[in-house]
């Protein structure tokens, strides 16, 4: 049922360093984060009180920030493709509320994106003009990469991963992008754990409560170059003890084998 995952094998080194060395670091790691951030996609985002909420809450504790120092907005068009939203429209100041530029802009594109030539070369075309707009800003840009339908789907295949990870690596490669690794997360989540739930269970397509915060924790380790390990942040309960470590654990994996390949 699952496609193809990277064998995940984690050295640790301990490295010691002066504590004014460490501290200067750790600024220096909090001035560089990212502080105003925009998303745009569809429902995949907003399902379960909206992901961007659920990022800046981790990235609250992790970087241990007041909530108003991370300003977030995210942009959603139900069932919509990337190129549905007026991206330029979004960075003109003052237009969504905005007077200065955003340090990232994450795009997401519709979850089929993948699954015709058609679709994908859309898909492409949408990822270089928003990237061209976004990066006149000063702004980096990240991509999504959107997890697969769950096999009770009609479009379900095996290979649906594989063939929406080679879409969003290639889109990220030709714009200079960041890439958001969700659907390998998925993927490895559930080659650890066949029982597990991750998609709404009446469309095998959104979401669920766990699926947005493994989704939530893979976005936060790879725009604030964090592990999501240790965050106590759990949905205010909604995620189990045992779930939260254990998505914490898969995202960490995932964002560190897939930057390393």
């Amino acid at each position: 049922m699952i496609p193809r995952t990277c064998a995940i094998i984690i050295a640790a080194l301990a490295v010691m360093l002066p504590v004014p060395a460490l501290a200067q670091d750790a600024a220096r790691q909090q001035d560089d984060s990212p502080r105003q951030v925009l998303f745009v996609g569809n429902s995949y985002f907003y399902y379960n009180n909206s992901l961007h909420n659920h990022v800046r809450r981790m990235a609250v504790e992790g970087l241990g920030v007041p909530l108003g120092d991370l300003d977030y907005r995210s942009i959603t068009i139900s069932g919509g493709s990337l190129a549905h939203h007026p991206i330029a429209h979004y960075l003109t100041p003052g237009a969504i509320g905005y007077d200065t530029p955003f340090d990232v802009v994450v795009l997401q594109g519709h979850s089929a994106a993948a699954l015709s030539e058609r679709r994908a070369d859309a898909f492409n075309e949408a990822v270089s003009a928003a990237s061209e707009q976004i990066e006149a800003t000063g702004a980096q840009v990240a991509l999504y990469m959107t997890h697969a339908y769950g096999d009770g789907h009609k479009d379900f295949a095996a290979d649906n991963t594989d063939q929406i990870a080679d879409l969003y690596t290639a889109a990220g490669e030709a714009a200079g992008a960041v890439v958001i690794p969700v659907g390998l997360a998925f993927a490895e989540a559930q080659r650890r754990d066949p029982d597990l739930v991750l998609h709404q269970t009446y469309d095998d397509s959104h979401p669920n409560v766990n699926g947005s915060y493994l989704a939530a924790a893979t976005v936060y380790a790879t725009l604030y170059g964090q592990s999501p390990q240790g965050l106590e942040y759990d949905y205010y309960g909604a995620v189990e003890p045992e779930m939260r470590v254990f998505l914490q654990e898969v995202a960490a994996d995932t964002v560190e084998a897939f930057q390393a390949r």
